[in-house]
């Protein structure tokens, strides 16, 4: 009894003491929060815009405490989106007190489409005549490609620009599975629908490996064409570079006519001085982040906000049912925003931005339906991400026009449906058995307790069958086609941006921006706002509302670092059982 009562007490006092600390560490965040917001934005003149892109980017800028807080030095660090980077560029174009930008670059954890809309805010800013300069230690495929379009690209002497062509690697778990006593079970329509070869399988189909190659050379033949007009360098020249590894050395790197000079940090700031005019060893070189260039506000030629506005609502994530939360596109969040903007007599367009690999069929409906009723009101543009595809393409499907990027990919219209038995594992790996008590014969349809049966599966296939119809005959209405010309591409295939537009899934190029001036234009609006939904939570809210949780990822991201997104993939397979309009993975550009 005496044990008892102390270890009771003892749970008692440390949990005391944790909810203490926990307040207090709060308390911490809240000032400092606090502090940085209430510190004055001073731009002086012959300011250098730093862009240091080393951290994810999302579509916008979270408001979440915790999403980039620093744990180590206790200080919120500002997480920027692709909007707050694009408005930055467009800001800094005009702004007498910038001189140029400065790309610190290192690795970008950004998707191929996201680093496009980037690379053309730069061109454009450019054409203010200002200068923009490039350097690293070392420069990623992607790194290279934005930093290509700088005035001057300079490296390390040591380092070394890693250009060797794109890769794309798909992990198999059939053994795996097989070895735990897990069977899955699956169902689906399309040749090319993938998503379930890692379970299936221990190497790639010919369709699938046919689908890989095709979108891979689609997208290296863009980044290719972009760094051959940066840089004067035939695509032929280009690729028989890489292929012959000839770019092993940095100099090896300025013979060839991809970096301009080697330098050192210190040789880079010096020039940076110069370009900004500056006094040579008197003046401090004026930096200014993107973080705190975000928070200068834009000079807007007219005086006063303007009435008329341009929603545009952000979906970004797994589709899911549900409310969901900033990260994934849950039905009922994004449904509800979409509503309102719809029933909003100032909002005249509305630009739907999507980022998802898709996710459930049923939650992809619910966001299509809301789609068509504001079409029916109002001018609705569709502007895809690094990745709009199979959900994420089914709920644009009926936008009046859809703009995406050339290395968007996209398309993986087909549907499947994934069950795990996990009866073997259960029984002779763990000793665990279970019994059912039933009222009907197929009660427990769906149980991971034990396989399917034959009648099951079939009336999973026609469940699977009459979802992959419905998808094909929204996708033919919302583009014109005939739904045997949709089934043709469908099948679960996977296109790139630029192939997308040759067979009609997407109309235009361009990102988000393009995507806006198209709504503008299709409303017959010369003057308007935009405004961002579902509106993001209050800071200070979701900072009390789920301080543990959120404060628990940060750590756990800041210790995986790069190997986070597979602890993320963890996750959401855990959630894919049931009828899925998903990509079948997660596509990086290595």
């Amino acid at each position: 009894m005496k044990s008892f009562l102390k270890y009771t007490l003892a749970t008692i006092v440390g949990v005391l003491i944790t909810s203490v600390l926990l307040f207090f560490i709060s308390l911490g965040i809240v000032g400092a929060m606090v502090s940085q917001k209430q510190k004055p934005v001073d731009i002086k003149e012959n300011s250098v815009l730093r862009m240091d892109l080393n951290q994810t980017i999302m579509d916008r800028s979270p408001k979440n405490p915790f999403s980039n807080f620093n744990f180590q030095g206790f200080q919120p660090e500002k997480t920027l989106g692709l909007n707050d980077i694009i408005d930055n560029l467009e800001k800094a174009k005009t702004d007498d007190e910038i001189e140029g930008i400065y790309l610190d670059l290192t690795g970008i954890p950004a998707g191929m489409a996201t680093i496009e809309e980037i690379r053309e805010a730069l061109i454009d800013f450019k054409e203010s005549g200002k200068f923009v300069i490039s350097y690293s230690d070392n420069y990623t495929q992607t790194s290279y490609y934005l930093a290509s379009v700088s005035d001057y690209v300079y490296l390390n002497p040591e380092g070394r620009l890693n250009l060797s062509g794109l890769s794309s690697q798909v992990m198999f778990f059939k053994e795996g599975l097989e070895k735990l006593g897990v069977e899955p079970q699956i169902v689906r329509h399309g040749k090319y629908k993938s998503a379930i070869e890692p379970f299936t399988k221990n190497k790639m189909s010919p369709e699938n490996r046919e689908q890989i190659e095709a979108y891979m050379g689609s997208l290296w033949e863009h980044m290719a064409k972009g760094v051959s007009e940066a840089r004067s360098i035939e695509v032929d020249k280009i690729n028989e570079i890489v292929n012959s590894l000839d770019l092993w050395t940095s100099k090896a790197a300025v013979e060839n006519g991809f970096i301009d000079d080697l330098k050192y940090k210190d040789q880079i700031l010096e020039e940076l001085r110069d370009s900004s005019g500056l006094e040579k060893d008197k003046d401090k070189i004026r930096f200014v982040s993107l973080g705190k260039y975000a928070k200068v506000p834009k000079k807007d030629k007219e005086v006063g906000l303007a009435d008329d506005k341009i929603a545009v609502v952000y979906a970004m994530g797994s589709v899911i049912m549900g409310e969901g939360e900033e990260g994934t596109i849950g039905s009922d969040r994004i449904s509800r925003a979409i509503r309102k903007a719809r029933k909003d007599t100032t909002v005249k367009a509305i630009v739907f931005r999507v980022n998802s690999g898709g996710g459930s069929a049923l939650a992809s409906e619910v966001i299509w339906r809301e789609i068509v009723l504001a079409k029916k009101e109002k001018p609705v543009i569709a502007s895809l991400g690094d990745v709009a595809a199979s959900g994420g393409y089914y709920i644009v499907s009926p936008a009046d026009k859809i703009v995406a990027n050339p290395n968007t990919i996209t398309g993986s219209i087909g549907v499947f449906g994934l069950f795990f038995n996990v009866q073997n594992m259960m029984n002779d790996k763990l000793g665990v058995h279970v019994e059912a008590v039933k009222t009907h014969k197929y009660s427990n349809l769906g149980t991971p307790f034990r396989p399917m049966t034959a009648k099951e599966r079939e009336a999973i296939k026609m469940s699977i069958e009459d979802t992959y119809d419905t998808f094909i005959t929204h996708v033919a209405e919302g583009r014109n086609m005939k739904k045997s010309e949709v089934d043709e591409i469908g099948q679960g295939r996977v296109w790139s941006g630029k192939d997308a537009k040759e067979i009609g899934l997407i109309d235009e190029f361009g990102g988000l921006d393009k995507s806006i001036e198209l709504a503008a234009e299709a409303a017959d609006l010369e003057r308007y706002r935009t405004v961002g939904l579902p509106k993001l939570k209050d800071p200070f809210e979701q900072l009390m509302k789920n301080f543990t949780g959120q404060a628990k990822m940060s750590i756990i991201k800041e210790t995986l670092g790069q190997e986070y997104k597979y602890y993320r993939k963890l996750q959401e397979v855990s959630k894919m059982q049931g009828i899925q309009a998903r990509i079948p993975y997660s596509v990086e550009v290595y």
